[in-house]
């Protein structure tokens, strides 16, 4: 896995480049996180965590888990011995990490949490 993991870095991040890189929704990714209504999944993908969520947001979930699912495709497709699932799962794990305190992590599946 350390191979595996050491060979995903620089196309991680590449990859963080083009999951946060701007869209044209109403409300983008980092404001939806910053209000509660969105949050990392241990899957590597956004989940909705609000139970009525706008048309908006389930448009920009949708819209970056595609082209999440795209992005760790393409490294797992350019990194011998990687599987789309390892990619994911190293994903979810940095964008964890890296959510800032007060945010919602997944805890198990389906399960939220404010990150401490």
């Amino acid at each position: 896995m350390h191979l595996i993991a050491r060979n995903i870095l620089p196309l991680f991040a590449f990859l963080i480049s083009l999951v946060f890189a701007g869209s044209a929704f109403a409300i983008d990714l980092d404001s939806a996180k910053a209000q509660g209504l969105v949050g990392e999944k241990l899957n590597g993908y956004v989940g909705i965590v609000t139970s009525a969520p706008s048309p908006d947001v389930t448009k920009m979930v949708n819209d970056i888990n595609l082209r999440r699912r795209d992005s760790y495709r393409a490294i797992a497709d350019k990194t011998p011995g990687a599987t789309l699932n390892a990619v994911e799962k190293l994903a979810a794990e940095k964008l964890i990490r890296k959510t800032p305190s007060g945010q919602y992590v997944e805890k198990s599946p389906g399960q939220w949490v404010k990150k401490p």
